[in-house]
C-alpha cells in the first residue's frame, strides 16, 4: 500500500464529507492550496506534525488519515 496515496484519499474523502474546499482547508491550516492538492493526489509525504495539524482542521483523529477504509 502506498501510504501517500492512502493519506491523500482519506484526506480528500473526509474534507469533502465536511463540505470544505481545498481553499478553505488551506486558509484554516496555513498550508497552501497547492500543498493540499498535492497531498490529495499522493504527491506529498506529510510529516507526523502535518498529519496532526491537518486532522485538527478536519476535526478528526490523525489515525483517520492513515487507516485503511472500512
Amino acid at each position: 500500500m502506498d501510504m501517500r496515496k492512502l493519506v491523500g484519499d482519506n484526506f480528500a474523502r473526509i474534507r469533502q464529507a465536511r463540505g470544505l474546499t481545498q481553499e478553505q482547508v488551506a486558509e484554516l491550516s496555513g498550508y497552501s492550496q497547492q500543498y493540499i492538492s498535492d497531498l490529495e493526489r499522493g504527491k506529498r509525504n506529510p510529516t507526523v506534525i502535518t498529519l496532526f495539524e491537518l486532522a485538527a482542521v478536519l476535526s478528526v483523529s490523525h489515525v483517520d488519515l492513515v487507516k485503511e477504509p472500512d
